[in-house]
């Protein structure tokens, strides 16, 4: 005899919990890294105007150190605000760091897509080689992937020396 009982659909995985800017500040940077290598680039078009910015971890600092920085950077009243970006084209735009108010903008970025220092893989590179920078300013290299719409995961990397060095983890919402 057929069996005529009807079957239940197959369980099927249930789509990742939407993430907010500041659910990333409980995430250690092994878990940031996994999360950036996973993401895919975004059109320069995907950034546009003022994002909110978070830092979220520092590569190789320790658990108290790790947990001191989300702490500041979860603050209100932390410094660094967000970026401000206009695309130029599809292939370059330009962009701004907001910081202490959403008034006060400094150190300049051009940005392009290319590849990751992470990984070779293709990102939104913000560059701060800019003559208008102060020199301390200029030998950083962010780059950005999308992790979900209107949010964004970045690294920032220190170009001094022979070889690029990972520093920091941010994100972006808008």
């Amino acid at each position: 005899m057929p069996d005529t009982l009807a079957r239940p659909p197959a369980q099927t995985a249930q789509p990742a919990a939407r993430l907010v800017l500041d659910d990333l500040l409980r995430f250690p940077p092994e878990r940031l890294e996994a999360l950036y290598r996973a993401a895919p680039c975004p059109a320069l078009s995907a950034l546009d105007g003022d994002l909110r910015g978070r830092m979220l971890a520092w590569p190789g600092a320790g658990r108290a150190t790790g947990l001191a920085l989300r702490s500041l950077a979860g603050a209100r009243w932390f410094p660094w605000r967000g970026k401000s970006f206009r695309p130029l084209s599809g292939e370059a735009g330009e962009g701004i760091n907001r910081v202490i108010s959403d008034a006060r903008r400094w150190y300049r970025f051009e940005t392009r897509l290319g590849p990751s220092l992470c990984d070779g893989g293709e990102a939104l590179l913000l560059d701060y080689d800019l003559p208008a920078n102060p020199f301390f300013i200029r030998p950083i290299k962010d780059e950005v992937r999308t992790l979900q719409p209107g949010l964004f995961l970045g690294q920032a990397w220190l170009a001094v020396g022979a070889a690029p060095r990972l520093v920091l983890y941010f994100a972006l919402e808008g």
